[in-house]
């Protein structure tokens, strides 16, 4: 397998056979070991286009009074249409058969003009009701994708964090915009018009076979043909338009990524090697793109012709018709302008259908994500007022897959206020042990209790609400400065924001911000460094009265000047909470009531800093690699 092939397979749907190794709350683990496979099924088409259908339908049944009358509308306007084309006919027959000597020529004009005005009437209704629809099935649409789009980012706040550690960002934020917008083009005509033109099929073969049968059959006759022709495009054209919403996920979410990450790309000198890749994504992209347009474009042309050769047609054996069986001017005018009117829904039905299969390729990837299973519901929880903070693993074994164990036997404690901090390589587990504390992944093996409660029998909402989590990963939102750090309690008044940013000492840089604490950021704090940002997210968590503290790399983007100027806030933020460290920083493991060492996912050490190193263990050797370090 090929770069381009594997690029192919990691962006095409994410949906992983196997998760990373080692993958933390903020997907830090990497894909490199996930398997996709086609979410689309493996022929490329629609799983069940029938009950994606149906779910669409649901939605239009929380609009239905205004569906309805849309729907109504839509009635009445092919109504109106077909029957001021049938007026055609006496019209015309009136006035070319007739006898002079009877009628004279006020008359006849003055019949003509009431004639022309009932048409124009009969036409005015279906300009009224057709200009309805529109506007209600707009409103209509509108409203089911505002209620699409709710459920899709609502279901998203209940996916657990395996979701979002195996299916990249760019993809998902595909699903609210490409994949929805191709909903929305579907609800907004597509689907009224479908049923219009087959209430106009109906009609105008009614209207045909009464005008003249033999006519009407011959529009018969010629229906099969543009039926397999179209059936033909469409089934090349249905699997294009899947094969294009695909491509343009995986373009999306590499853009995303590489886009977000252009500081590394830049850093490696990848750009030439990014760019290559985007190349072959976009080739892939618009090779689809192409043959779904190809459908779409030459549905119309065919279809056309084909209605072109049973309009002519109908007009040879109707003049043969008026010439030796005296069939009325008036009819074989309404008969061959019925043809056009027979085939021309036809025609449009075809066209449209490129859109059904391109919105349902959309729409089931959306309903893909609503039907993920949430994060499992708290089967049976105890009441607790508060967390005091005593942590207990137990024998806790975890793999992020069956196959592969991630911790192995893992027993350890912390008392309230106690500081516990993890060493150990890169990959040893000591992320997946936080994550399992904060529920983010359930155990397989073994207890946690919290409290002497085990901890899936804790409320998970109330159980986060009091765990403070600082990452490696800083992440902050557009807003003010005041409103991030506000973040970590949204009760928190003005003067306690303050206050946390001093203990994390942010407050002497932020007060010479331009704007101070009002200073807006954007793109994730991009006019900050990445200690400044970091510090943010210690003085979130600082405002936090959570008992327990999770502390993840969190001082690993300040410099140990820095770092040194926040130690009396860091003991003041970690005072009284119980406090889960990963750092490499001596002054961090120094102060820690406990340190376990890991490696490959299991305790090898454990004790304080000065019995660690007296043990002249796998600690100390760390000990020794980062003080050469710092």
């Amino acid at each position: 397998m090929d770069r381009f092939e594997r690029l192919a397979q990691k962006y095409g749907n994410y949906t992983a056979k196997q998760a990373p190794k080692q993958m933390n709350v903020m997907g830090r683990g990497g894909g490199g070991g996930m398997m996709a496979r086609d979410a689309m099924g493996k022929k490329g088409k629609p799983q069940n286009a029938l009950k994606t259908l149906g779910k669409l339908l649901q939605y239009l049944a929380g609009e239905k009074k205004l569906f309805f009358l849309a729907l109504s509308c839509s009635i009445i306007n092919t109504v109106s249409t077909l029957a001021a084309s049938y007026m055609l006919r006496p019209i015309m027959n009136r006035f070319l058969y007739h006898d002079p000597a009877q009628t004279d020529l006020t008359a006849r004009l003055s019949a003509l003009a009431l004639g022309i005005a009932a048409m124009a009437a009969v036409y005015a209704v279906s300009v009224l009701t057709q200009w309805l629809q529109q506007r209600l099935m707009l409103t209509v649409s509108q409203r089911c994708l505002k209620q699409m789009r709710a459920d899709l980012y609502n279901k998203l706040q209940t996916l657990p964090v395996r979701y979002f550690d195996t299916h990249p960002a760019g993809d998902i934020m595909s699903r609210f915009a490409n994949d929805v917008d191709a909903v929305g083009e579907m609800l907004n005509t597509t689907l009224v018009q479908i049923v219009s033109g087959a209430i106009t099929i109906v009609g105008t073969l009614v209207l045909m076979l009464y005008t003249n049968w033999i006519l009407g059959l011959i529009t018969l006759v010629m229906t099969p043909l543009l039926t397999f022709a179209s059936k033909a495009i469409l089934k090349y054209g249905r699997s294009s338009y899947v094969r294009q919403q695909k491509n343009l996920g995986m373009l999306n979410g590499f853009s995303e990524e590489t886009i977000s990450g252009q500081k590394v790309v830049k850093v490696f000198n990848h750009e030439e090697t990014a760019c290559e890749e985007f190349d072959y994504l976009n080739e892939q992209l618009c090779q689809a793109q192409i043959r779904a347009q190809f459908c779409s474009g030459i549905m119309g042309p065919v279809t056309h012709q084909l209605c072109n050769v049973a309009y002519a047609v109908t007009a040879c054996v109707g003049a043969l018709l008026v010439v030796l069986r005296g069939f009325d001017i008036g009819g074989l005018t309404i008969s061959v302008n019925y043809t056009r009117t027979f085939n021309r829904p036809i025609n449009e039905i075809s066209m449209q259908m490129n859109t059904v299969f391109s919105s349902l390729a959309g729409a089931e990837r959306v309903f893909e994500v609503l039907a993920q299973e949430p994060e499992r519901a708290d089967e049976i929880t105890r009441p607790m007022q508060k967390i005091e903070g005593h942590v207990v693993l137990d024998h806790v074994s975890f793999g992020y897959v069956p196959e592969k164990t991630v911790l192995h036997d893992i027993s350890l404690y912390a008392k309230p206020g106690q500081k516990i901090a993890f060493v150990g390589s890169t990959g040893a587990g000591k992320t997946t042990v936080t994550n399992l504390l904060s529920r983010f992944y359930d155990i397989a093996e073994g207890s946690i209790t919290i409290d002497g409660v085990p901890i899936e029998q804790i409320d998970r909402a109330f159980l986060r609400s009091n765990i403070a989590m600082v990452l490696q990963d800083t992440h902050l939102f557009t807003g003010t400065v005041m409103e991030n750090i506000r973040y970590g309690r949204l009760d928190a008044t003005d003067d306690e924001v303050v206050a946390a940013a001093k203990v994390a000492s942010a407050h002497s840089f932020i007060v010479n911000l331009e704007n101070g604490y009002d200073t807006l950021l954007e793109n994730d704090g991009a006019n900050l460094s990445q200690g400044q940002r970091q510090l943010l997210n210690i003085a979130r968590a600082a405002i936090s009265r959570a008992p327990i503290l999770i502390l993840d790399e969190a001082t690993s983007s300040v410099d140990t000047r820095t770092e040194r100027h926040i130690e009396e806030g860091m003991d003041a933020l970690m005072e009284h909470r119980t406090t889960f460290v990963i750092a490499h920083r001596l002054s961090t493991v120094r102060k820690s009531n406990a340190i376990m060492v890991l490696e490959q996912g299991r305790i090898v050490e454990r004790g304080t800093h000065e019995e660690l190193l007296a043990l002249g263990g796998r600690d100390a050797d760390l000990y020794h690699e980062i003080a050469q370090l710092d």
